[in-house]
């Protein structure tokens, strides 16, 4: 479905009424009737199933899949979010992962106990135990925000702490360090931004010491005192505080800005050596308020041009700043002066999110462009994590590479390497945002289809335009190229198909026709295995076929049954059937695809989920595996060319999961 018509509505099937209940097989005719939204949907079965009981469950494959790889990072909307462990792991999230990413050893490692988006994450002073804190998710019972604390050795649950307790998503957390880390505090997005503290280790759920309402305004970031843990920090829009917890309360004193320009936001604090707090704001400026006070003890103004997102004392005790709208990184010493020491992020990384201390003096940086880089102030920053900026729905894997490709509506395309983990190259000057993708047969061509009526074919090897077509006036929903190489069909959301015929190794496309008979907008599209014919599915759940040489629909839908197409990307037909879950509405299942072997195939649907079933999935109960990882809706799934993987991408959360078949 695409984003624009993730229509949850209230028009739903009737919990009472489980659709496998209401589906039929005419055994006559052989053929299947399922129901979505009140809607017939026919199935003919292929002539094999002779003896076919609808009441069959079907069984789960003895196939698993394991989580190998996550490609991508939230830098975009959250802060202090990327740490070095001693193991000298980088530990960051994205979707509802956390990973541990040691990049020399090019070996990633997995929190899956999240439910729905990471969006905070602090790390213990013994440096093994880590807090994340997470959104509300689409469990009704597991899905409230909460804190997850975790041991990074194990990666076991300890303690789930605040189910029920916070609101929206738990946007800070940290642990308190003067004690040795016996306390967890934590704020919310309610709209009060509820601070509460915790003493985290009592029993399972922990025990909340004390809660109290910290501001109507956004709160950004949130730490404990290094050397008093009775005092607290909170900053945000419009103001700085500092808390006292007291006997089982908080008080506050609100910082001070005197004859210092009160910024609109204060985007970053840090704690120096000496106790002194320090806060970067939206002016540009960095404010020393002397321990124990509420006072600006020393201003360096115009530290940055554009806003100071993060701060970091390095382990020497000296403090270096990032900037936003400068993209600088820059160095200060002792007495706040700048040491002549700085440096420019590259503008295809992004302006800095946030800073952490590296191995030896290098410096780890996260992006707002959902990047990580690893440097130091006298050597070049190198992108160690990269990933889109926007909603992703286009990927396409290889045809004789371990190699995929994904195109989001940040106007980026990136060719990733399976094996490496790597991007083999990218290209970030798309004009429009694009939507869906394949690979030419022979892997020299990839045709993109965008969020316009445009679409365009890359050259593989050169990373090029080769051509440019325009189709109708909408967005482009689906493009395939036949399996022979000789036809490209492009899908739009104006409810038509257009075929070309495909010459010159791929460098000329001429229009044969359109199809046209789809009521709604195309969601998806396979080839026959002989580039003959074409099925297709549509936004109200039709099923139609087509005939690619002549545009013409074939109504007579039974002559098709025992086709064999190349693919299975449509999510409604005969052989995908039990990819739909009980009661489904027609947009829970967005995508799909079955291996080359056709012993299996994978759906990704709209809670988040990555779902493996046997192939053909044609019992209308079937059992599956179902894994976690992604936050929001999975738009599109791929094997790869040798069966060995299986990619994954979610459209808001912008991961793109790699899964191991085991």
């Amino acid at each position: 479905m695409s984003s624009k018509n993730k229509r949850k509505s209230s028009a739903t099937v009737p919990k009472g009424r489980a659709r496998f209940k209401e589906t039929k097989f005419n055994q006559d005719d052989g053929y299947l009737r399922m129901y979505l939204r009140g809607r017939a949907v026919t199935l003919y079965a292929p002539s094999e199933f002779g003896d076919y009981d609808v009441g069959k469950i079907g069984e789960a494959p003895n196939e698993k899949l394991k989580l190998e790889w996550v490609y991508g990072y939230r830098g975009r909307d959250c802060r202090s979010n990327v740490h070095l462990l001693p193991t000298g792991e980088i530990v960051y999230f994205v979707a509802a992962v956390v990973v541990l990413y040691n990049v020399e050893e090019q070996l990633q490692r997995h929190y899956l106990g999240h439910t729905d988006d990471v969006k905070s994450i602090a790390i213990h002073p013994d440096k093994i135990t880590i807090a994340t804190g997470q959104v509300a998710g689409h469990d009704k019972k597991l899905g409230k925000p909460h804190v997850r604390v975790w041991s990074s050795v194990s990666l076991q649950t300890l303690h789930v702490i605040g189910v029920g307790e916070f609101d929206r998503s738990v946007c800070c957390v940290a642990f308190s360090k003067a004690d040795g880390g016996q306390l967890l505090c934590a704020v919310d997005e309610a709209n009060e931004h509820v601070l509460s503290v915790w003493d985290w280790q009592k029993g399972e759920k922990g025990h909340k010491i004390t809660e109290t309402k910290s501001s109507t305004e956004p709160v950004l970031a949130a730490e404990f005192h290094p050397q008093d843990k009775h005092c607290l920090m909170t900053c945000g829009k419009g103001q700085v505080t500092f808390w006292t917890l007291d006997g089982g309360t908080l008080s506050k004193k609100l910082g001070l800005f005197d004859k210092n320009d009160k910024p609109k936001f204060v985007l970053c604090l840090a704690f120096a050596d000496n106790g002194d707090a320090l806060t970067g704001d939206s002016n540009g400026n960095i404010f020393v308020w002397g321990k124990g006070g509420n006072r600006i003890t020393h201003a360096l103004t115009g530290a940055h041009e554009g806003g100071v997102f993060s701060l970091l004392f390095m382990k020497d005790g000296i403090l270096v700043s990032g900037g936003g709208k400068d993209k600088k990184i820059i160095q200060w010493d002792a007495n706040y002066r700048k040491t002549n020491a700085e440096t420019v992020i590259a503008e295809q990384y992004g302006p800095v999110r946030t800073l952490t201390q590296g191995k030896g003096n290098m410096v780890v940086v996260g992006t707002t462009r959902n990047c990580i880089l690893q440097g130091s102030l006298d050597l070049e920053f190198q992108p160690i994590v990269q990933g889109h900026m926007d909603e992703l729905w286009g990927m396409a894997a290889h045809p004789n590479q371990n190699q995929f490709l994904t195109a989001g509506y940040d106007k980026h395309v990136y060719l990733w390497d399976a094996l490496s983990h790597s991007v083999v190259w990218s290209n970030k000057d798309l004009s429009d945002g694009a939507h869906c993708a394949s690979f030419h047969p022979e892997g020299n061509l990839v045709a993109i289809g965008t969020q316009t009526p445009r679409w365009i074919i890359l050259d593989v090897n050169t990373h090029e335009v080769v051509t440019t077509h325009t189709d109708g006036n909408e967005q482009i929903e689906c493009i395939e190229y036949s399996p022979d190489g000789n036809s490209l069909a492009v899908g739009s959301r104006d409810n038509h198909i257009y075929i070309y015929q495909v010459s010159e190794k791929g460098k000329k496309y001429s229009r044969i026709g359109r199809c046209s008979g789809h009521t709604s907008f195309i969601t998806h599209l396979d080839w026959s295995a002989d580039s003959q014919q074409l099925q297709s599915n549509s936004g109200d759940y039709e099923v139609l076929y087509w005939n690619a040489s002549t545009c013409k629909q074939i109504t007579a839908s039974s002559s098709l049954r025992d086709v064999v197409w190349a693919t299975q990307y449509c999510t409604l037909g005969f052989n995908a059937c039990g990819l739909w879950p009980e009661g489904a509405d027609g947009t829970d299942v967005n995508g799909c695809c079955k291996n080359n072997k056709q012993n299996l195939i994978a759906s990704g649907d709209d809670n988040g989920k990555v779902n493996l079933f046997k192939y053909p999935c044609s019992q209308p109960k079937t059992h599956s595996h179902a894994y976690g990882g992604h936050s929001s809706h999975v738009t599109t799934i791929r094997f790869l060319h040798d069966d060995s993987r299986l990619i994954s991408v979610g459209g808001k959360d912008m991961a793109i999961l790699q899964w191991e078949i085991q």
